[in-house]
């Protein structure tokens, strides 16, 4: 049963928005506190705007909360914690950035409504999220999630991160701040967490022995450091 004096956890997904690659990240966080999932539409086009004020309608109202955005939805929990959200109490960021991570593919942005990203290959994306910990639950989770996000869902997606930038935001926000680190990230490179960093120098930084898919390669892991972070907003 779940302590009513500890904030409840909300969590935001990464780019395939189903939410559902949270499960066994949730399991191992028991039931010591509330945890609720934001999921984005499958099929609608939406940029980093249009989400941002679809989770803002989903934010806890009765009580205090910590946001936790996962990878790319890391700009919008920076977002709506730089707004003062007066229920929040803390921020967790996991594999992500404050502004786009490859800023060499910024140029391209125009180009990605062409990309076939139905056909993108399982063996990359095994390379890139997953690495050395891939396993065929994993594999399975993560073909399974993406197959039921449109194509033009995640052009959406992919040109809102190659245009982000919310560092100035990221000063606005006063609420604690975690960092989660993953020792083996492909995807997302450490600059970008030691840009946000330098932005928050009180951000506490907890790297692990993960890769991009950091919750769900780490779950016990990530859920001990998110529980203790949890515990102390209290």
């Amino acid at each position: 049963m779940s302590d009513k004096s500890l904030p409840t956890l909300v969590l935001l997904p990464g780019m395939d928005g189903t939410g559902q690659l949270f499960d066994s990240f949730i399991a191992a966080l028991g039931d010591e506190f509330s945890v609720n999932v934001v999921r984005y539409p499958t099929t609608e086009p939406l940029g980093y705007a249009e989400l941002e004020a679809l989770v803002r309608a989903a934010l806890p109202t009765d009580g205090p909360f910590v946001l936790l955005g996962e990878s790319f939805s890391g700009p919008i929990a920076i977002a709506l914690a730089a707004s003062g959200t007066p229920q929040l109490k803390g921020l967790i960021l996991c594999c992500t950035f404050a502004r786009n991570p490859q800023p060499l593919f910024s140029p391209l942005r125009g180009l990605v409504r062409f990309l076939p990203v139905s056909a993108a290959k399982p063996e990359l994306l095994d390379r890139l999220l997953l690495g050395r910990f891939s396993t065929a639950a994993l594999r399975s989770a993560l073909t399974q999630a993406l197959a039921q996000v449109s194509p033009d869902a995640l052009r959406a997606r992919l040109r809102s991160v190659l245009a982000i930038n919310v560092s100035k935001k990221l000063l606005a926000v006063k609420v604690p701040t975690l960092y989660l680190r993953a020792a083996e990230d492909r995807m997302v490179p450490r600059g970008s967490s030691r840009r946000i960093l330098r932005l928050k120098p009180d951000t506490y930084l907890a790297q692990l022995e993960a890769p991009h898919f950091l919750l769900q390669a780490a779950p016990a892991a990530a859920a001990r450091v998110v529980r203790d972070f949890i515990q102390a907003t209290a």
